[in-house]
């Protein structure tokens, strides 16, 4: 039987860290119609078994057995959780076996790692798509729709601001693993600054900041101001040694729009839209978007659709993550090549499954400090 007739696509979800068990794991009981949950790899024996338990799950792999995994005819797709470093690897062997791929952002640590998986994907005929879950998120889109309506005017100014404090030893302060603040939010911030002005940066100035211990060999705050065609400008700062935040602002030549808890999967989301002296704000229940990506990537699988958001996205998001480090390395703003126009999210991308009740970890722990 053909991958395409089969009613469901079949998962490894390779990495077991927080992630994985507080938002990925549960979203497959909101994916059920269309995605099924078969495998784990993770080289914690007591994350196989108790999680293996919980879930049902009979198929746990080492790391050092997932070629075995890719060729044993188990599964169709990977979820990949792991530490950025690491995506450009488990990709690509993926892909190199016929499965396809949906990886957490950004997609990798550069954009030629990033080039490297769009090739192999291509080659071999899979799926790629980059975990970006805010495409299917109500909230976002109401925001996409309100910037491009008129009623703001023209839009000039976009601001983010996504920070917590990060515990030291964490994965996010550690180099080899692909840390640093720019990586640990820059994916959701550019993002979300090219969605709404639906276009691609033209040059980058950017500064990062090492605040303490923690942060030897990565950036603790990163922030850029991004100068975009048509007189418009976005600034971004991202920080793990701050209060939590996680918002965006639109600002138009008539109005402006703020989403409060933007960036977040596990709260409720807010956004408010002023014009003159008129305001409205909207609250927007917890939803499950990591069930939402897992229901439209298997829905691509099935229906041999490419994904939106693809790996292109991911990669050139990548070169802009990788401008703004060499902006804050050299002190000069970097231009940033043309880019072919890429697809932006749309209303009839919008997913909405029930929010999840947080499960126990399993020698696993959040990023941010108590």
């Amino acid at each position: 039987m053909s991958l395409r007739t089969k009613p469901k696509v079949r998962y490894a979800v390779v990495g077991l860290g927080y992630i994985a068990q507080v938002a990925v794991l549960p979203a497959f009981e909101n994916a059920k119609d269309n995605s099924e949950l078969v495998a784990f790899v993770s080289g914690d024996a007591v994350k196989r078994r108790r999680l293996g338990s919980r879930y049902q799950v009979v198929n746990t792999y080492l790391y050092k057995d997932y070629d075995a995994l890719l060729e044993s005819g188990e599964i169709d797709a990977v979820y990949i959780a792991l530490p950025n470093s690491m995506h450009r690897d488990f990709t690509i062997r993926a892909a190199r076996a016929g499965i396809d791929v949906l990886c957490e952002k950004p997609l990798a640590v550069t954009p030629e790692d990033c080039q490297e998986m769009i090739k192999a994907c291509a080659e071999n005929k899979v799926k790629l798509m980059t975990a970006y879950r805010l495409h299917f998120e109500r909230a976002n889109l109401d925001a996409v729709e309100i910037a491009h309506s008129g009623k703001l005017g023209e839009l000039r100014i976009f601001n983010s601001i996504f920070g917590y404090q990060v515990k030291a030893g964490n994965i996010r302060t550690q180099k080899k693993m692909g840390g640093g603040a720019n990586y640990g939010g820059g994916g959701g911030w550019i993002e979300g600054g090219g969605y709404l002005f639906r276009d691609e940066p033209l040059e980058v100035s950017a500064y990062t900041l090492q605040t303490d211990s923690r942060f030897q060999h990565v950036d603790a705050i990163t922030s850029a101001m991004m100068l975009f065609p048509k007189n418009r400008i976005a600034s971004f700062t991202c920080s793990f040694d701050s209060a939590d935040v996680a918002m965006y602002s639109l600002l138009g030549t008539k109005g402006k729009l703020q989403v409060d808890m933007a960036y977040e999967y596990a709260t409720k989301i807010s956004l408010e839209v002023s014009i003159g002296e008129r305001k409205q704000r909207r609250t927007y229940e917890k939803h499950d978007q990591f069930g939402a990506e897992l229901v439209y990537f298997s829905n691509c699988v099935l229906n041999n659709r490419k994904p939106e958001p693809s790996g292109e996205e991911g990669l050139a998001d990548v070169r802009i993550i990788s401008a703004i480090y060499e902006s804050a390395r050299t002190g000069s703003p970097v231009r940033i090549q043309p880019l072919e126009k890429r697809t932006r999210p749309s209303r009839k991308q919008e997913i909405s499954r029930p929010g999840i009740k947080e499960p126990s970890l399993v020698h696993a722990e959040p990023a941010s400090k108590d």
